[in-house]
């Protein structure tokens, strides 16, 4: 924890009042502060004071302090544009930060730690993430071995606020393959725990993958905005909103993403793949269902992924589309599974994935609100 921390944004960014558009900037700075949501500075020469509140009203909807501006983002709609999308501000982070934080340090003796980057709306670690670090550490721990096999089961929440660590333990090691016990923990209290398969890789005896679905592409398919720049996501047939009350669809969700900016490091590309993998099978649960949409969760639907099991069939890129065809097979008894694919942009099949989760009532209840919290 510490006092708020300055960056310079990257992106073009934009503020609206209304329809009318009051600043535009490639000048501003972001400003992160614990448990509170970033702000976003525009340099004031970039401000249309004029299509603004007289800043003697009571409440004009933003601040001017200095040479800088700050929009009250309940009054004013503050977007940075990401590549050919819009993305609504405060978002989480960037890409680089994700790839920050899925790239786990080594602290000696098979251990590896996370870097931190809570978000102010719910700063819980996703299982997806870890399942992803623990791949980084496993690549790490046996360089030049690809991971094949990776399953992780989450006992417990985890903080975001507060570092993983990530303890290794080599259950095997030979010639071609090496088996790896992965055991996460915060502040010394376990929260997940997995094995991983790494191969040295040999050549085909055999070979044949499922085809990818026959589904529109990225370029024919909906932007969704989940909060995080420098990823491109995409929603086939623009059948994810999150709103309860869609319309109903077959429990399938198919969606495109991609990451700008990867480092040529095949460990953080498949980390990537992977932190992606938690978060649209539950929602493809839900789809059937009328009435029941993903913004519920944690609001007054409990929802949390349980288990997920990866298979990789060959390298990652990350930084190129990668499209994941997601299928709840099963819902029932406050639990779904789904059975997931991710083919590259040529279609071939790179990973499969199931995942096991909850759904339940909530006891708390409360509002449901837009469900932007998911990395």
């Amino acid at each position: 924890m510490g006092g708020p921390q300055t960056s310079p944004c990257a992106l073009p960014a934009r503020a609206w009042w209304g329809d009318q558009l009051v600043a535009s900037s490639t000048g501003t700075v972001r400003v992160d502060r614990d448990g509170e949501a970033p702000l976003l500075r525009f340099p004031a020469a970039d401000v249309r004071f004029d299509l603004l509140p007289e800043l003697t009203d009571p409440a004009p909807g933003y601040e001017l302090q200095g040479d800088w501006v700050t929009f009250d983002h309940d009054r004013a709609r503050v977007e940075l544009e990401d590549g050919a999308t819009v993305k609504r501000f405060p978002t989480w982070g960037d890409a680089a930060d994700l790839i920050d934080m899925l790239d786990v340090r080594p602290v000696g003796d098979g251990g590896y730690v996370s870097v931190t980057r809570a978000d102010w709306r719910r700063p819980v670690v996703d299982g997806s993430q870890m399942l992803a670090q623990a791949l980084v550490a496993a690549g790490r721990h046996a360089p030049g071995r690809r991971a094949v096999s990776a399953h992780m089961v989450f006992m417990r929440a985890g903080d975001a606020r507060s570092p993983l660590r990530f303890d290794l333990d080599e259950l095997s090691t030979g010639r071609t393959f090496t088996t790896l016990a992965a055991h996460v923990s915060q502040d010394g209290r376990a929260i997940a725990h997995g094995t991983l398969l790494l191969d040295a890789t040999a050549p085909d005896v055999i070979r044949h993958a499922v085809p990818a679905p026959d589904v529109a592409g990225p370029e024919g398919s909906e932007p969704y905005d989940m909060s995080v720049t420098g990823r491109d996501l995409r929603i086939v047939d623009g059948a994810y909103t999150g709103d309860p009350d869609a319309p109903v669809g077959p429990p399938v969700l198919d969606a495109w993403v991609r990451f700008r900016d990867v480092p040529d490091d095949g460990y953080l590309h498949a980390a990537l793949m992977a932190q992606f993998t938690g978060h649209l099978s539950i929602a493809a649960g839900l789809r059937p269902h009328e009435g029941i949409g993903q913004s519920q969760a944690h609001r007054t639907l409990s929802t949390a992924i349980n288990a997920i099991a990866l298979s990789l069939h060959g390298d990652v890129r990350a930084d190129r589309w990668m499209l994941y065809r997601h299928r709840s097979t099963f819902a029932g008894d406050g639990m779904t599974h789904a059975e997931c694919r991710v083919h590259d942009e040529d279609g071939a099949l790179v990973a499969s994935f199931s995942v096991d989760a909850m759904v339940r009532r909530f006891a708390g209840g409360g509002e449901a609100s837009d469900d932007r919290t998911a990395l």
